[in-house]
């Protein structure tokens, strides 16, 4: 009886957890169909079902929604592909070769990865100012730049694959990187896609160093979505409520792609975290 009014409990406990969890997403869906002209949407369940928040977005002059995305996709795919290999060679290199200064450098990784990294978007920003670089191409390169300390999850995946192979392919006659692109590689797929998911979400949904970085390009089409979004709403005076729900429109329309991402790579996604976290 004890046992059957703690599962209860628990099952209680996670329905809650679960409403808490899916209410905001609910009430984001159906407020971007909602009909609203005086500003914020304070109901639930909207009282008229419209397009025309979506359709306003795409059609606006004033905010080229368009060209966000545009941006935001480019520079979040080469921002993947780009940290996506930089992360793994480095992870791959820690695990498998031993070298001077090896032991060294992973603590200092530590100890720099407990620092959030909008502590050094002021001199991020100098720097790139410096080289003309307050683009795109300058948010490319912050991405991608930090992307090396982010190596531990791999490194663990690859602590977990047998050194016994690699011995056996050099014993073959096979170079460290021959080891690397036809061993290390084609076992290591669940957690290339983890680190692809993580270095895509990073850039598409950022705002803060896109905020910095593009702020000074004093052109609309130049933003990413997460920025001009953002001067959607905080840009003119007035229009923060006059814009809302197509401000509202635009999250759904940007967590569409991460919700496919996740549901089509779920099951690498969490075979690359769960692994990778075996060992350190």
């Amino acid at each position: 009886m004890r046992r059957r009014v703690s599962l209860i409990l628990r099952y209680v406990l996670l329905v809650v957890l679960a409403i808490a969890w899916i209410f905001p997403i609910v009430w984001i869906v159906l407020a971007s169909f909602s009909y609203n002209d005086t500003g914020f949407v304070s109901t639930i369940w909207p009282e008229k079902f419209t397009l025309s928040n979506y359709i306003g977005i795409f059609s606006s002059k004033q905010f080229p929604f368009v060209h966000w995305i545009g941006n935001t996709f480019f520079v979040a795919i080469v921002s993947t592909i780009l940290s996506t290999f930089v992360t793994i060679c480095v992870a791959y290199v820690l695990s498998r070769l031993r070298f001077r200064l090896r032991k060294p450098f992973l603590q200092i990784a530590l100890v720099l990865g407990m620092f959030p990294g909008f502590m050094s978007m002021i001199a991020l920003y100098y720097i790139l100012k410096s080289f003309n670089m307050l683009n795109l191409f300058g948010l490319i390169l912050v991405y991608v730049g930090g992307a090396g300390l982010g190596f531990y999850v791999a490194k663990g995946f690859f602590d977990t694959i047998p050194r016994a192979i690699d011995e056996a392919a050099e014993m073959d006659g096979a170079t460290k990187w021959q080891t690397f692109i036809h061993i290390g590689l084609p076992m290591s797929r669940p957690i290339i896609v983890y680190t692809a998911l993580m270095a895509f979400i990073a850039p598409w949904i950022d705002f803060i160093f896109s905020g910095i970085i593009l702020s000074s390009t004093g052109n609309a089409k130049n933003y990413t979505i997460a920025y001009g979004l953002y001067n959607m709403v905080h840009s003119t005076k007035g229009t923060s409520t006059v814009y809302f729900t197509q401000f509202i429109a635009g999250c759904v329309i940007i967590a569409i792609p991460i919700t496919i991402l996740f549901v089509i790579m779920q099951k690498f996604y969490v075979n690359g975290i769960t692994a990778g976290a075996d060992k350190g």
